[in-house]
């Protein structure tokens, strides 16, 4: 998996993709009998979001017989990453903390989470600054004001 996510994953196509990368290669009809109880979805509804991600290059394909076999060309780690990343670029740099205070406090985490965010955190420490420069034009936020 060394291609980089440049597209754009929409919410239907990422039930398809976490069953592949579950799966780390499936067939159509492994892909189908995951998503049509969940997400009440038809066969063709399914296959049609396959070909887009096909179409997209964040599946590849392998012929096996009279079937196909999906493998992702992307990690679920690097995309989850780019969504995050994508969030971050639509808010202030200032927001940022806050944002991800939100996000913790809604979660449900593990001990084991914690331990790791503490260690995060640690290391952020030591390369902390004072105050974060406002990334936004004048009228994009309030900190400006």
């Amino acid at each position: 998996m060394t291609a980089k996510l440049k597209t754009t994953i929409t919410d239907a196509e990422w039930e398809v993709m976490r069953v592949v990368w579950t799966a780390k290669f499936a067939a159509s009809k492994e892909i189908i009998n995951v998503l049509k109880d969940k997400m009440n979805w038809k066969p063709t509804t399914i296959k049609t979001l396959i070909g887009r991600l096909v179409e997209k290059g964040l599946l590849a394909t392998e012929a096996d017989g009279n079937k196909f076999i999906y493998t992702p060309t992307v990690s679920e780690e690097d995309s989850v990453k780019k969504v995050t990343l994508d969030v971050f670029s639509h808010i202030c740099n200032k927001k940022i903390g806050k944002t991800l205070a939100n996000i913790l406090t809604e979660a449900t985490l593990s001990h084991e989470d914690i331990k790791l965010l503490t260690q995060v955190l640690e290391e952020k420490k030591k390369q902390a600054v004072n105050e974060i420069a406002c990334n936004c034009v004048k009228g994009q936020c309030d900190c400006c004001k």
